[in-house]
């Protein structure tokens, strides 16, 4: 179980095509705050049909897109 499951959930939760989290709602979701291991996890957001898109650190943000579905 890697430390931001509960953050994948919450974004696989949002079913929006995209949408932007900061990183204190992303400390809020998780507990923890993003550090820059979160690059080396968020290829895990695959699986759950989303990928990290845009990572602002200037304006403390992330985007997340929805995958397109594989036919």
């Amino acid at each position: 179980m890697s430390k931001y499951n509960t953050l994948w959930e919450y974004v696989q939760r949002q079913g929006s095509q995209s949408f932007k989290l900061t990183f204190d709602e992303i400390q809020n979701i998780t507990g923890l705050p993003i550090d820059h291991s979160f690059l080396n996890y968020k290829k895990e957001l695959m699986e759950y049909g989303y990928q990290v898109g845009k990572i602002s650190m200037k304006d403390q943000t992330v985007m997340f897109e929805k995958m397109e579905e594989k036919r």
